[in-house]
């Protein structure tokens, strides 16, 4: 990214879906914002189930939110979380995230305002892929 500004206006996006988060068992709303990279910005909360392998992850739903509509190349991914430590994505949305882009900046901030930066491939090293199946590339 390319401003604090920018990585603010991500953060808050992020913190802004929190509140909507559905997060009755857990009681840890999650929020995230995607950042495309044609400037537009999806945002996605958790969404727990009672069958909780069936919750699925704020990551995930706004990328599926920005791919359904069209979207397939990634600037940056701010999550917020829980308010006394960051919160990076699982392991299950980086090797989700990672099909469309190592390079992927993952940001996460608090409400105190601190912000930690790492790229997604530093993240998932090892990512598992299937380079010759990814039709868009």
């Amino acid at each position: 990214m390319s401003s604090i500004y920018e990585e603010g206006a991500l953060i808050a996006a992020a913190a802004g879906a929190r509140e909507r988060a559905y997060a009755p068992y857990s009681r840890f709303p999650v929020g995230a914002a995607l950042l495309t990279a044609s400037g537009r910005v999806y945002t996605g909360v958790n969404i727990e189930n009672a069958s909780y392998g069936l919750t699925v992850c704020a990551e995930r739903v706004a990328l599926w939110k920005a791919v359904s509509e069209g979207e397939r190349e990634f600037v940056a991914l701010a999550v917020v979380g829980g308010d006394r430590a960051f919160t990076f994505p699982c392991g299950a949305c980086l090797q989700v995230l990672a099909e469309f882009g190592p390079d992927l900046e993952i940001i996460t901030g608090r409400p105190q305002g601190q912000i930690l930066k790492e790229r997604l491939k530093n993240l998932l090293p090892q990512a598992f892929g299937l380079r010759s199946r990814r039709p868009w590339r």
